[in-house]
């Protein structure tokens, strides 16, 4: 791939395109780009196996910038070989709407695999890539026919060493032996806030040991033969490897480099211009000399890299039909033809059955039906499996030595979070995972992330609210899933009963342009009866679940608090007042529904109470400030689910003095 051009030249061109891309902006971090730009060099031009002309080949290797507040770095890179990233795209960094945002973004950028800049989720991501490359390949290959045989790169940075998640998820790839993962870490000692030996002295070597990793310390970071061949030794080694490069930030300045002055702004004009001069770089801003050009060009050696894939996947096509098939649909994100057949009859054995469960138990049947269509099901737990209940009756833990289809991710909610969006992103398996949903603030920003990046991940929360009981507030959710629906593009479904349940995980899993959560009760709750419209409705995230000719009042309700409601319109009926039950499983798909039809289940000006065991504000939008909300508003208390529910108001009686009281 490299000509006989310097590699000091080839780097020098990424130091120049970041330091006139943030100058022009006036924005962003050059120091990170120009002191890895050697780093690169060894990386993209010697080892990376991609196709620019195609980015989603399936085989291509996988790269993350961890560090992504150094984008540039990225952007010249895919510019530089050939991607569809022109040099006005380049100029055009942090503008609104170009295809060079402040951090790198997946589905903006070609060869761009995720989004990063949230410290330390890019590195959790590559894990989730790494590992699911090592089921898939378990999954599909066949001796002599490789068709799943990548590598996952990572950039990473102090900061993403520092930050919490590097450890939960670097741990598990130890454990896990993620041998076809490399990172590369840029160790320059310097952070936003200057030497960061006052606060970040960790031996990082012997830390990676103890995680099982391969560690190959002390590599000149600006020695492009140097990182090179730790790169191949890395490839070499029966566990992830970490590469620990030792360099200069800002390298090329004469007057900022090794500081912090160069990490996050622009270096001015006559910084610039003593850059050029120190480094030789005669060319004009935004200009690239033809045989730089050249030298970077991977256009035709991602071709061949593809064309070499195509001749194993052809003869593993000739002599494993159904299996290259079923990889090639699975790496589509396309849906098992049989998929919804399966939904149909299992949501028709709920209605047929009755029964009067837990929905966590509701979603362990569901996942034991849905799993026998979806190979792609990939599920776990952070450490909570047998109260999840994520598992099912074929399920194998994924181990070291063996692939399966269910992840023991240990007491680690943020790095499971993230690794399923990387396992997403990566493609071939529809990730879930579950913790308790009071536990959902620790894996808060991996949803967030998911949501941004419109990640098929499933995220499963259980023991939903007070009805939790005993544990006490610590783990009694109050302001969980209220702050969840604020996060945009992600759907969150608190069904109440087993019917609901089915159509919850149906719909996730069908979901093709973000992220799910399914939230699920500690506490049993009764089967509701449904007519076969209503049961269809139940996709529409709310509908009326029970209704009464001329009704006064309406009663809106979640999860366990359906059974509230009901009991209470019975009580309302019973004096008179006729009433009308609205189930809503999901508030995010119902505001999606047509005017006509959100108009047809909440008619304008009937008064309206809410009913969820949870914070009360999120639900005035729905009854508007003169209709009421039965919630809690307080943390919980410890001791049994009932005696909660009666002493924070969770009662008919409550529940009927607050429809009489919006009707007065």
């Amino acid at each position: 791939m490299i000509s006989t051009l310097p590699t000091d030249k080839m780097a020098n061109a990424i130091r120049a395109l970041a330091m006139d891309a943030v100058q022009k902006a006036n924005s962003g971090h050059p120091g990170m780009p120009m002191g890895m730009a050697e780093i690169a060099v060894a990386l993209w031009a010697k080892h990376y196996r991609h196709n620019p002309t195609n980015p989603q080949w399936a085989n291509r290797d996988r790269f993350v910038l961890s560090n992504g507040h150094g984008s540039m770095l990225q952007y010249a890179l895919l510019h530089l070989t050939g991607y569809d990233l022109s040099m006005d795209d380049i100029k055009a960094f942090r503008q609104l709407h170009s295809k060079t945002a402040g951090h790198p973004e997946v589905h903006i950028t070609p060869g761009v695999e995720t989004t990063t800049g949230p410290l330390g989720q890019g590195i959790t991501n590559a894990v989730g890539m790494a590992l699911a490359e090592k089921l898939l390949a378990a999954e599909f290959n066949k001796p002599d026919l490789p068709v799943v045989d990548h590598y996952t790169y990572a950039f990473v940075g102090d900061g993403c060493l520092m930050e919490g998640i590097s450890h939960e998820a670097c741990s598990l790839a130890g454990v896990l032996n993620l041998s076809k993962l490399i990172v590369l870490y840029d160790d320059n000692g310097i952070s936003i806030d200057g030497h960061v030996e006052g606060w970040f002295k960790d031996d990082t070597p012997k830390r990676f040991e103890a995680y099982g990793w391969n560690v190959i310390p002390g590599v000149d970071g600006h020695n492009v033969e140097a990182v090179s061949a730790a790169i191949h030794q890395a490839k070499l080694a029966d566990k992830p490897t970490l590469i620990c490069c030792r360099t200069v930030i800002g390298k090329g300045s004469p007057n900022l480099a090794g500081t912090d002055k160069v990490h996050g702004a622009a270096l001015g004009d006559k910084e610039i211009a003593a850059v050029r001069e120190a480094l030789g770089w005669t060319s004009a801003p935004f200009e690239i000399p033809a045989d730089v050009y050249s030298a970077w060009d991977a256009k035709a050696t991602g071709a061949d890299f593809e064309a070499k894939w195509k001749q194993v996947f052809d003869a593993y096509a000739a002599k494993y039909p159904s299996e290259a098939a079923e990889l090639l649909r699975r790496l589509k994100g396309e849906l098992p033809a049989a998929f919804e057949s399966t939904v149909a009859a299992f949501i028709n054995s709920t209605i047929e059955k009755k029964e009067t469960i837990a929905t966590r138990k509701a979603s362990q049947n569901a996942i034991q039906a849905y799993a026998q269509a979806l190979p792609e099901f990939l599920g776990g737990s952070a450490d909570l499996t047998g109260s999840n209940l994520t598992n099912w009756k074929e399920s194998v833990a994924v181990r070291a030595d063996q692939a399966g289809n269910h992840i023991n991710y240990g007491v680690r909610e943020f790095g499971m979070s993230a690794i399923m969006n990387g396992i997403a992103l990566h493609g071939g398996y529809l990730p879930f995972g579950a913790t308790f949903l009071t536990f959902s603030d620790y894996s808060r920003n991996a949803l967030r992330m998911a949501a941004l990046m419109k990640a098929r991940s499933l995220f499963v929360f259980t023991h939903d609210s007070i009805g939790l009981g005993e544990d006490g507030p610590t783990h009694q959710s109050v302001e969980h899933v209220s702050s969840l629906r604020l996060i945009p593009n992600l759907d969150n479904w608190r069904p109440c009963d087993t019917t609901e349940t089915a159509v919850a995980w149906a719909h996730a899993i069908q979901r093709n342009d973000g992220p799910s959560t399914l939230i699920f009760s500690r506490q049993n709750l009764p089967f509701q009866e449904r007519t076969d419209a209503q049961v269809k409705d139940i996709a529409r995230g709310g509908y009326v679940l029970r209704d009464a000719p001329n009704a006064k009042v309406v009663l809106i309700a979640t999860g366990s608090e359906i059974e509230l409601a009901t009991k209470a319109a019975d009580a309302l009926t019973a004096d008179g007042v006729a009433v009308r039950v609205v189930s809503m499983p999901s508030t995010d798909v119902f505001d999606r529904q047509d005017a006509a039809y959100k108009a047809s289940v909440l008619p304008k000006g009937t008064p309206r109470v809410a009913i969820e065991a949870g914070v009360t504000d999120f639900w005035y939008k729905y009854v508007g400030l003169e209709g009421a909300v039965v919630g809690i508003d307080t943390f919980g208390e410890s001791a049994p689910a009932g005696v909660l529910f009666k002493h924070f108001g969770f009662t008919v009686e409550n529940v009927v003095a607050k429809a009489k009281a919006v009707l007065a």
